[in-house]
């Protein structure tokens, strides 16, 4: 696992990224809740996500938003750090070239990071998506693009900042599965072990 600086549209963006031991199936790019609120890429679902992407094989990698941690610039309501998150994506994509053919993209955020990431795979073409307890806020009435081939979306039934009937209203109309743990609240207290499971699960 190492630490570097991504140049982004707001400045640099601090990043962090760690390889399987074995040939990578894919980059899974993870987002982090609302940094206004205290959320950054070391949250403990943030930690969870990459690394069950890790261990699923994949290249992964999880960065600050602009005005987070050691990242430049300041906070845009959710229109920057969609840029923040492209900006990312491709980078990463780009360094990775050389592998055999293109590596699929999964995208991945937890709350503000997984609303992010929705309007991001718009631009980014991902293969999948993985959102958890995805802030539907600032999606408004957009849709996962009808390109993404396969979308998990895991809720908590005691969440009280993303309510599991706004996360099924939004599923039910696209045909999304939503993998419920119960008992979970917003940030997964106690449910971690459970979360991962789930991930791994998912192929």
């Amino acid at each position: 696992m190492r630490k570097f600086f991504i140049e982004g549209p707001a400045g640099k963006i601090e990043t962090v990224i760690a390889e399987p031991a074995t040939y990578p199936c894919g980059i899974a790019v993870v987002a982090h809740p609302h940094p206004l609120h205290g959320g950054t890429m070391d949250n403990k679902v943030v930690h969870t996500v990459f690394n069950s992407v890790l261990e699923l094989g994949y290249i992964a990698i999880k960065f600050n938003f602009r005005g987070t941690g050691s990242s430049e610039g300041v906070f845009d309501h959710g229109i920057g750090e969609v840029e923040d998150a492209v900006a990312v994506a491709q980078s990463i994509q780009n360094q990775f070239v050389d592998h055999a053919g293109d590596l699929p993209l999964l995208l991945a955020g937890f709350s503000f990071g997984g609303g992010v990431q929705i309007q991001a795979a718009e631009r980014l073409n991902p293969g999948s998506l993985i959102l958890v307890s995805p802030s539907l806020k600032h999606v408004g009435a957009l849709n996962v693009p009808v390109n993404v081939k396969s979308t998990l979306i895991i809720q908590g039934d005691k969440d009280d900042i993303v309510p599991l009937n706004a996360i099924l209203d939004w599923a039910a109309p696209q045909s999304l599965p939503v993998v419920i743990i119960p008992g979970a609240e917003h940030f997964f207290h106690g449910k971690l072990n459970i979360l991962k499971r789930v991930i791994l699960d998912y192929s």
